[in-house]
């Protein structure tokens, strides 16, 4: 009877001692780092020639993209921190080096975000674009429109004969 006491306890302690101790906040934080690193990725495969590429005339540029990202960043996150930046990203930046570091920037500025979070600062509300949100809400929102221009850029890169870094394979 001992034994298969000691066995359950050694089982429950083994899959409480894997479990990420912010559960909630740690999947945000591993999705934001995903769709970033495909971002970064896509800003690094396009050549800069291809930064002005503009499929037709009523979208965005792959450089515009890569800019209107950034300046989210610091519209979303700044939102989770309670601050205002000025957006001048897509508008201002159209050379390659430029946007990434704008790019980069930005990513730096959400991080903090992201590594402050926890899952008891997760549900604390904040306004967002009026409204009352929480703070994990308005960083998965970040996320949600990052995946989206994600899409955008991935497009893009096929239509210019480019492997998109998530459709690369695996080493």
């Amino acid at each position: 009877m001992r034994i298969p006491v000691l066995l359950a306890a050694f089982v429950v302690s083994s899959v409480y001692a894997q479990a990420p101790a912010n559960p909630l906040s740690s999947d945000v934080k591993a999705a934001w780092k995903s769709v970033n690193g495909f971002i970064l990725k896509s800003a690094e495969k396009m050549p800069e020639e291809q930064y002005s590429f503009q499929p037709t005339p009523e979208v965005r540029t792959f450089g515009a993209i890569l800019g209107h990202i950034a300046d989210a960043h610091y519209l979303l996150c700044g939102a989770e921190k309670g601050e205002k930046r000025e957006l001048v990203a897509e508008k201002t930046k159209t050379k390659k080096a430029d946007l990434t570091a704008a790019l980069q920037d930005s990513i730096a500025y959400c991080d903090a975000s992201y590594d402050a979070m926890t899952d008891a600062r997760a549900a604390e509300i904040v306004k967002f674009f009026g409204r009352d949100r929480t703070r994990l809400g308005v960083l998965q929102s970040n996320i949600a429109h990052d995946f989206e221009h994600y899409g955008n850029l991935v497009t893009y890169l096929r239509m210019k004969g480019l492997v998109p870094p998530s459709s690369e394979r695996r080493q």
